[in-house]
């Protein structure tokens, strides 16, 4: 069972175009402004946390990635003494 959260107040200025604006979209699209301004808002801020979370790759970037994965390369001298550094810092403690 999900459960709902507190409503909360969010206040807004607005120049009286953009409220016409939202007003007319409210209006057409038979809700009343606040449901239409919470919902285009929560639409929105799920695309764009959709958008900066989600990495998009081509086929051949994705080809690259699982090879790496996969089959990585050895590590280099500056991997290998940072690995080293990293035990003794941690195995001091």
């Amino acid at each position: 069972m999900t459960t709902q959260s507190k409503p909360e107040r969010f206040a807004a200025r607005l120049p009286a175009d953009v409220k016409e604006l939202l007003q007319r979209a409210a209006d057409l699209s038979g809700r009343s402004l606040t449901d239409f301004v919470i919902e285009s808002a929560r639409a929105a801020a799920t695309a764009t946390i959709r958008e900066r979370e989600v990495m998009r790759l081509s086929v051949e970037d994705s080809r690259c990635l699982a090879e790496a994965l996969i089959n990585p390369a050895p590590p280099n001298q500056t991997l290998r003494v940072a690995h080293d550094d990293y035990r003794r810092f941690t195995q001091a403690e």
